[in-house]
């Protein structure tokens, strides 16, 4: 076990390390400067296209696909939670508030990402007897860069990681939540988390999708509304929180008072690393749920992964972040989710941490439901969809929730992250080799949208 920890460790910093970043962040860059900034030229087209489609759309009955706001939230689901509530206090204390700023960075061009990925998913999807939409980066590397081999290992590597980042770490983490704010025993909240999981998933695609809709906009809306309150507490805090985040982002002392030294190099690491974390642009994971959108429009459908990194990073982290720089809660020998937790009860008492605790769980769930997805789509393309295999994968990860609850998970999370991470390098060959496709689509929407 410690020779397959060390090995692990190597391949983890290689994956999450400076070059894959770079290579993450740079393609994003790519897109970007190869579009004309898509993401900034048209972004009050985004918000018309996604929160304007939100109230002004009509429900289909007989659509057989899920709605591209459904697709959103259940590609939201896989992301929302763990990197907005821990991850970015985990990035304030280790690379200082100015790893916020690198963050933002990150997203801004993590749009275009999330964007081409999301375009060729609808583009090179595949649709089965029933008449619903399936596909993913397995399919544009198979279908779109003729590359079954890259596809075969996306698909393993998504199976592999979906047991583990996407199930056993979400049921430790509401096991946990619910016994520091509760005193649930973890059995418990395993067991229930299996229960309420189960009788989602047994529904397939349609049932996750329609909750996913009902939970993640309506939590996050929530979250937003509880961290605009602690922040309009300490209001007269904002202006040197922004101010602590754009000076960190570019001197070499440390926001946090020049105490540890942390460099521009580690505030851009963190900050970067931590960004991907949330917003998961250029993993791979989100065009699978975002390829059973019913919509005939790749571009458009690309402007919702656009906008989900958006509400992911910019607004959500961002707001974690100010209640965090603003209550001063980063002098406490605290980290991660109970860092956050502290924050939000410094100025709403008790009621902050129950909110934090019952939140993660919310999303934690949603992260299973969404995961469950991406991991059965992965071996649909593995086994040429049989039935049987799965059924057995469905009832294979509710079984494993328990597991999770009750287990440390160091080595799991660990091996987990790195699974995560391998799924980057097959994507983004694959949304490189195909950018071309994604150049043309947008070019093509661009000239119809000014006819």
């Amino acid at each position: 076990m410690d020779f397959l920890l060390r090995i692990n460790q190597r391949i983890n910093g290689v994956v999450w390390g400076p070059a894959m970043l770079i290579l993450l962040i740079g393609t994003g860059v790519y897109f970007s400067l190869c579009t004309g900034f898509f993401q900034f030229t048209h972004f009050r087209c985004m918000l018309r296209v996604t929160l304007g489609g939100i109230f002004s759309r009509r429900r289909d009955k007989s659509r057989k696909g899920i709605s591209p706001l459904q697709a959103v939230s259940t590609a939201l689901a896989g992301t929302m939670g763990v990197g907005n509530i821990t991850g970015v206090a985990t990035a304030i204390s280790l690379g200082g508030a100015g790893a916020i700023f690198w963050m933002w960075v990150s997203a801004l061009f993590g749009m275009m990402t999330k964007y081409a990925e999301v375009v060729l998913a609808v583009k090179f999807r595949g649709t089965d007897k029933n008449g619903a939409h399936y596909g993913g980066p397995m399919l544009y590397l198979s279908k779109g860069l003729h590359a079954p081999v890259l596809a075969w290992v996306f698909s393993l590597l998504c199976v592999t990681a979906s047991f583990g980042i996407g199930n056993m770490t979400q049921a430790n983490a509401i096991s946990g939540a619910m016994l520091a704010s509760f005193s649930i025993p973890v059995w418990v909240s395993g067991v229930a988390a299996a229960a309420v999981v189960g009788l989602i998933v047994v529904g397939g695609l349609r049932r996750i999708a329609t909750i996913t809709e009902l939970t993640i906009p309506l939590m996050s809306v929530l979250y937003i509304l509880f961290a605009l309150i602690v922040i309009g507490k300490n209001i007269m805090a904002v202006p040197d929180a922004l101010s602590q985040i754009v000076q960190g982002a570019f001197n070499t002392r440390s926001a946090l008072g020049g105490c540890g030294g942390y460099s521009i190099a580690r505030a851009m690491h963190y900050g970067f690393a931590r960004g991907v974390f949330s917003n998961e642009a250029g993993l791979g994971s989100a065009p699978i749920a975002h390829a059973a959108a019913d919509t005939d429009s790749p571009v458009q459908q690309g402007m919702w992964g656009m906008f989900e990194v958006f509400a992911d990073t910019l607004v959500c982290c961002t707001l974690t972040a100010l209640v965090l720089l603003t209550t001063g809660v980063l002098e406490l020998p605290l980290e991660g989710g109970a860092m956050t937790s502290a924050a939000f009860s410094h100025s709403l008492g008790s009621l902050g941490g129950v909110f934090v605790s019952v939140s993660l769980v919310f999303f934690a769930i949603s992260s299973m439901l969404g995961w469950c997805y991406y991991g059965e789509a992965s071996l649909r393309h593995l086994t040429g969809g049989s039935p049987l295999a799965a059924w057995v994968y469905r009832y294979l990860f509710i079984l494993l929730i328990p597991v999770g609850a009750v287990t440390q998970l160091e080595t799991v999370w660990s091996i987990s992250d790195t699974l995560n991470g391998l799924m980057a390098v097959p994507n983004l060959i694959g949304i490189l080799g195909l950018s071309g496709v994604v150049f043309t689509l947008t070019r093509d929407y661009i000239k119809k949208e000014h006819r």
